[in-house]
């Protein structure tokens, strides 16, 4: 298959510090091709994912939601990606976009004349309802986990694909650290406060990586979380992969305290291939992603966080691993993509996009 991924403005693919779909995107065209299909990425200049890219914005756009910016992106993608079998979506506003300018003269509804498939990979709240709604009638909708598609309400859900990652980049490593590790945005809605304080009461000091992103974020650091702030808590900044890695191989256990329904949780995935148990609340993806009792635990409150943190030894370090690799890699990420795509290409008759604009170099 001839596959164009469509990748948002903001960040760099794959992305330098944190961007989990600009993460996932990486992996998935890099995932496509390794099975032998021709993966188009249109990105910005700066990315560096292995596969042939193009561009129209030579650097990552500032600010991040900007409308203009994003509709630039998804109209000169689609002219590029004219002639693919398949274009595979990662922005918002592009099915709407193409489809009101009409990159093809004919074909399907809106004037898309290849199969299009949108993930969205944030919560379907009123809004995301809304506009997935009427996206659907111009391309598949992919969701990133059940408990997400169940919130879609009215948008049709034509697949839930878990989110995979390169596993051979996560090594399992002994968890002999003897830390807790909690790795997320400085935001309420994270909880690294509550992060310490479950670390704290489990009598065991804490790793927090994290990244301050916006004034709202220094504000929550600032009020809620520096007071906690102590000798046994390290805090760490734009940590690199490569660190990011060893934090995870050496730490105890993973605390995700999360205090709303997650579509999905990279961290998570990420913490099972390094070997490294998952604490989690019950809520959006984290049934689907931690085992209770193989690969870490599901508690209702800090209380009872902090009390199987003290358990975590239960837990083989070695079944997180198979779990990751069994469930959530980017291989199988990759095959799953595969099928949906083979499915919408039959049912449109497998048709090609008509190539209506001359399209840029690929790189």
């Amino acid at each position: 298959m001839r596959i164009g991924l469509v990748a948002p403005p903001w960040l760099t693919v794959p992305p330098t510090g944190y961007g989990g779909t600009e993460l996932v995107i990486d992996l998935l065209a890099r995932g496509l091709a390794a099975r032998g299909h021709e993966v188009r990425l249109f990105t910005v200049g700066t990315s560096t994912c292995p596969v042939p890219r193009a561009d129209v914005f030579a650097e990552p756009q500032v600010p991040m939601g900007n409308t203009l910016s994003e509709t630039a992106q998804a109209l000169s993608a689609y002219q590029a990606l004219a002639d693919v079998d398949l274009v595979h979506d990662h922005t918002t506003v592009g099915p709407l976009a193409a489809a009101a300018a009409g990159v093809s003269a004919e074909g399907l509804a809106g004037g898309l004349s290849c199969p299009v498939v949108v993930t969205n990979h944030g919560p379907f709240t009123l809004a995301a309802r809304v506009v997935f709604e009427e996206l659907a009638r111009h391309a598949a909708v992919v969701a990133v986990s059940h408990d997400q598609a169940r919130a879609a309400g009215p948008v049709p859900i034509s697949a839930v694909i878990h989110h995979g990652i390169d596993t051979a980049a996560y090594q399992p490593g002994p968890g002999s650290g003897g830390y807790a590790l909690f790795v997320g945005r400085m935001s309420p809605d994270k909880g690294a406060h509550r992060a310490i304080r479950i670390a704290r009461s489990a009598g065991l000091p804490i790793v927090v990586a994290t990244k301050v992103q916006d004034r709202e974020e220094r504000q929550f650091f600032v009020e809620q979380v520096e007071p906690l702030l102590g000798p046994d808590v390290e805090l760490l900044h734009d940590v690199a992969i490569d660190r990011k890695v060893a934090l995870y191989q050496d730490a105890v256990a993973l605390l995700n305290p999360i205090s709303w329904p997650e579509p999905f949780g990279l961290v998570m995935i990420e913490a099972l291939a390094s070997g490294t148990p998952v604490l989690a609340y019950p809520s959006g993806a984290a049934p689907e992603i931690v085992d209770p009792g193989r690969t870490g635990f599901l508690c209702s409150d800090e209380d009872d966080m902090a009390m199987r943190l003290g358990e975590i030894g239960q837990i083989s370090r070695f079944a997180c691993r198979e779990a990751a690799e069994e469930r959530f890699s980017m291989e199988r990420m990759a095959a799953d993509h595969e099928r949906l795509y083979e499915r919408l290409l039959e049912g449109a008759g497998a048709r090609d996009c008509l190539t209506r604009l001359s399209h840029p170099g690929w790189g």
